[in-house]
C-alpha cells in the first residue's frame, strides 16, 4: 500500500502569501531560481505564467539567450566563482521575494560538491544579508535530496530520521541545509527530493537499453516525484504562510525496482534488467520515503502519484 494512502488532510489550504511584514503598497520584488536546469526551469515557468518577474541563473551565455526568449530575465552567474555578481545583480533588480536554489553539479566542471553546495550557497545568503536594506528576506528554498540517506534496509524514512549519507553528495547536501538553518539570510526550507523523472529523464534508460547491469536489489525501494509535481512543491513552500524547515519531497509510492526497471524494459522494448546485487549500496539505497507531512501542511497532491502508471504517457513522448 503506497504509505499515503491512510493519510487525512487537516492542514491549511494552499495561500499565495508575501511574507510576513512586507507592505502591501511595496512594488512587487522578483523570483530567483539559481540554476535554471531541468527542474529550475519548470518552477520558473509557473511563476512567469502567474505574472511574476522571474530572474534565471546560467554559467553561459547560449543559454541565457534561451531563458531570455521563454520571458525570463537572464543572468550570467557562475555561483563557484569568488564573485560571481550577486551584488550587482540585486542592485540592479532588487531583492528577490523568492530564491530556488535549484543548481546541479556539471560533471564537466573542475568544482567540487562542496565548491557548488556550500561555499557558492554562502555567497549567495551573504549577499542578500548584505543587499536586503529595508526589504524583508526572501524566503530561500534549497533543493536537496533523500540522497542524505544511505541503506535504511526499507525502513521508513522522514524528517525526523537522522541523516546517514553514504556517499560525498549527500554529505555536502547536509552541510548545505545547516548552513541554510544557521545563516542571517535563512532558515529557509530544504526541499529533500526522492528521485526525479518526467520527459527526457527516466533513470538509467541508457544502461537498461545498452543490457548493462543495475547495482542494486531488484526487492530494493526506489523513490521518485514527477519533475512537474517537484516544481509544485517549490511553488508551494514559496507561497505557504509558514513553512518549515524541511520536507521530503516524493510522490508517495515507492515502488519495487524489480517493477520500475521491468515495467520500463517492457515499454521501450529493451532487453530483460539484469542485477549487481553484490556492488555496493550507495545509489541503489534502500529506504521508503514517507511525505505526509508535507501532504498535510501544504494540501499537496501529486498530479502524477504512481510512477508505474506514468512510464507509458512518458515512453510515448519519447517515441
Amino acid at each position: 500500500m503506497p504509505i499515503n494512502d491512510a493519510f487525512t488532510h487537516t492542514g491549511p489550504m494552499f495561500e499565495d502569501r508575501r511574507p510576513a511584514g512586507e507592505p502591501g503598497d511595496h512594488p512587487r520584488r522578483p523570483r530567483l531560481v539559481v540554476g535554471c536546469g531541468y527542474l529550475g526551469e519548470r518552477v520558473a515557468r509557473r511563476w512567469a505564467r502567474a505574472g511574476e518577474t522571474v530572474i534565471a541563473t546560467t554559467r553561459r551565455e547560449a543559454r541565457a539567450a534561451e531563458l531570455a526568449a521563454q520571458g525570463f530575465t537572464p543572468a550570467v552567474i557562475d555561483v563557484t566563482s569568488a564573485e560571481p555578481g550577486w551584488t550587482t545583480l540585486f542592485a540592479t533588480h532588487g531583492v528577490p521575494l523568492t530564491v530556488f536554489w535549484g543548481v546541479g553539479f556539471d560533471r564537466g566542471s573542475t568544482a567540487t560538491p562542496r565548491d557548488v553546495h556550500v561555499d557558492g550557497l554562502r555567497r549567495l545568503l551573504d549577499a542578500l544579508a548584505a543587499a536586503r536594506g529595508g526589504d524583508p528576506l526572501p524566503r530561500v528554498i534549497l533543493s536537496s535530496s533523500t540522497g542524505v540517506w544511505g541503506d535504511e534496509g526499507g525502513g521508513v524514512v522522514d524528517e525526523s530520521t537522522p541523516p546517514n549519507p553514504s556517499r560525498d553528495a549527500g554529505r555536502v547536501l547536509v552541510e548545505a541545509e545547516g548552513l541554510l538553518a544557521a545563516h542571517p539570510a535563512g532558515p529557509g526550507t530544504a526541499l529533500r527530493f526522492a528521485g526525479l523523472y518526467g520527459p527526457d529523464r527516466l533513470p538509467r534508460i541508457g544502461d537498461l537499453q545498452a543490457g548493462l547491469p543495475i547495482a542494486a536489489d531488484p526487492d530494493s525501494w526506489l523513490n521518485l516525484v514527477h519533475v512537474d509535481d517537484a516544481a509544485d512543491v517549490v511553488c508551494r513552500v514559496a507561497a505557504a504562510a509558514s513553512p518549515r524547515g524541511l520536507y521530503v519531497v516524493s510522490d508517495g509510492h515507492p515502488v519495487r525496482r524489480r517493477d520500475w526497471y521491468g515495467t520500463l524494459a517492457t515499454l521501450t522494448n529493451s532487453p530483460e534488467p539484469r542485477w549487481n546485487t553484490a556492488a555496493p549500496r550507495t545509489r541503489g539505497a534502500d529506504k521508503r520515503v514517507d511525505p505526509t507531512l508535507l501532504f498535510g501542511d501544504l494540501g499537496f497532491r501529486p498530479a502524477h502519484p504512481n510512477p508505474l502508471a506514468a512510464l507509458a504517457d512518458l515512453v510515448d513522448t519519447r517515441s
